[in-house]
């Protein structure tokens, strides 16, 4: 539980920290989450890999081709628009570690 706790409180400072990069430079990179998606998929052959819910209801994606060539991280808002919060290259699968319920 402190784990996943962790994880969406990182994720949701990537995500402010990156929408408010993003606003800085005048240029979101937002739009409608199914426009997004098929982009990702055109351009790089990407699909989402791994989601979750923020507190807020924003859904956060991870998205990466067949490869682990290149990945991307949205986060979409539950209006259904999505801004694009990191990519790179080099996504690798780990290993999901068993997590003691009673820890």
């Amino acid at each position: 539980m402190w784990k996943t706790l962790a994880l969406s409180a990182a994720l949701a400072l990537i995500a402010h920290s990156a929408t408010a990069q993003t606003a800085q430079q005048g240029r979101p990179q937002c739009n409608d989450r199914k426009q997004v998606l098929d982009l990702l998929s055109q351009k790089y052959k990407e699909a989402p890999v791994a989601a979750g819910v923020t507190n807020n209801g924003g859904l956060v994606e991870v998205l990466t081709d067949a490869k682990g060539g290149t990945w991307t991280i949205i986060v979409t808002t539950p209006q259904g628009v999505s801004c694009l919060v990191a990519a790179g290259e080099g996504w690798r699968k780990m290993e999901q570690i068993a997590v003691d319920p009673e820890a």
